[in-house]
């Protein structure tokens, strides 16, 4: 499966649905065609963009079931949308989209970048993070982080916070191989004393992880 697909499988039946900055609107037509949601709001800062997924959900548009809005973040997504999906972009982004605004009711977050401050920032907030992992697509890794709003219930150790609760022998596993190999790739580079210890320390806690001893 390709990314778009892989994503879609953390999207739940629900009344309403959002995609947030939804591009070409892919993740809204899968919604939309498995009769998961009884109608989509699709929004994007871009007018442009958003002409794209209005292109690709015409039908849908037409017929009521898909609301096109042009608007930054949240902005003029109802507070009471039952699954709001932001995904794609940077996690600083998305951390400012719930900050100017608020965290849905039921969300499923893609950072590209920066996940470990998602984590903070909704745990921070009293948020539920349900489930907490990532994929692999074209020789890349994905985190997607689900939860809601309230009911926090959810202890994290430092390596939870900056790896999430994936299955250390599936896709983490591999992940976490991958970055060890990168760090000790760096070592051989000419650096600092300074960025020296602190890649050998990075590389010391992802050898925990892996082993069990940093849970």
């Amino acid at each position: 499966m390709d990314r778009i697909e892989k994503l879609c499988s953390y999207l739940k039946p629900c009344s309403t649905f959002a995609d947030v900055g939804c591009d070409h609107g892919y993740c809204a037509r899968y919604m939309l065609e498995n009769s998961l949601c009884g109608r989509a709001i699709i929004s994007d800062v871009s007018a442009k963009c958003l002409a794209k997924a209005e292109r690709l959900l015409d039908r849908y548009v037409k017929n009521g079931k898909c609301v096109p809005v042009c608007c930054a973040g949240l902005e003029k997504i109802d507070p009471e949308t039952e699954l709001v999906l932001i995904a794609g972009m940077g996690g600083e982004e998305i951390i400012s989209i719930l900050d100017s605004a608020y965290i849905p009711r039921n969300f499923v977050l893609q950072p590209m970048r920066n996940v470990r401050e998602v984590r903070e920032y909704l745990l921070d907030k009293g948020a539920e993070i349900t489930r907490d992992d990532l994929f692999s697509s074209g020789g890349k890794f994905y985190f997607v982080i689900s939860g809601a709003r309230e009911g926090n219930k959810n202890a994290y150790t430092p390596a939870q916070l900056e790896y999430g609760k994936g299955d250390i022998h599936g896709d983490l596993g591999l992940f976490l191989e991958e970055e060890l190999k990168k760090n000790r790739g760096y070592l051989q580079r000419n650096l600092s004393a300074e960025s020296r210890a602190a890649v050998a320390e990075r590389i010391k806690f992802i050898e925990g992880v892996l082993s069990g001893e940093n849970e």
